[in-house]
């Protein structure tokens, strides 16, 4: 079954293209693959990014049991991949200012396919889903979310715990990636590794 890949924000593609078809911008992207394309280059796929960074909420015990208690995130920019032919040569980022969306920046790397990967890994999946991405900066940790309210507003809403993670590779120590979790298993587990580290009581 599809994904529903949520409607981009005008402006943002238009920045993007904007970025694409500036000589400037693609020489000095920090981006070989991008910079050495030959051809049209076209952005696709675009994703709503939002970051996860409230560990107390993470490590509720509540979310185990399915409780309304499903942690928000914020919608911090969006992303696309950029091609060139057949190739995929890079990705491209915009973030939300006080005017409005605006181009971020060109990078290549380890997410920018295993994204790719994850996307495709869900095409086949018997329930529809939303794709976005979800950052947890405290792990340096991207995952794709696959939300289960495919019509949602991508710019709101909460992790339901029904929602499926998936972690993008390179994933942090003791994840897996590429493999699809429930949000209210994988969740709690990403809390407790950001919580801080109990204080050592010095011996009287």
């Amino acid at each position: 079954m599809p994904l529903h890949v949520p409607p981009v924000p005008a402006p943002a593609l238009r920045s993007i293209l904007t970025a694409l078809g500036s000589p400037t911008a693609v020489r000095e992207a920090p981006t070989p693959a991008l910079r050495s394309a030959q051809g049209p280059l076209s952005p696709e796929l675009p994703l709503p990014v939002h970051v996860l960074d409230d560990p107390e909420v993470l490590a509720a015990p509540a979310l185990l049991d399915g409780a309304d208690t499903a942690p928000h995130t914020r919608l911090t920019g969006w992303r696309f991949t950029i091609r060139a032919g057949d190739r995929l040569v890079a990705a491209a980022d915009t973030m939300l200012t006080p005017d409005g969306w605006a181009f971020s920046r060109f990078f290549e790397g380890p997410y920018v396919t295993a994204t790719e990967r994850a996307l495709r890994q869900a095409e086949v999946l018997g329930t529809p889903y939303q794709p976005r991405l979800l950052s947890v900066p405290g792990l340096y940790m991207l995952m794709l979310w696959l939300h289960g309210d495919p019509e949602a507003d991508p710019a709101t809403g909460a992790v339901a715990p029904g929602d499926l993670l998936v972690p993008l590779a390179p994933a942090p120590p003791g994840f897996a990636a590429h493999r699809p979790h429930r949000a209210a298993e994988l969740l709690p587990v990403i809390g407790l590794r950001l919580a801080p580290a109990p204080l050592l009581r010095t011996p009287v």
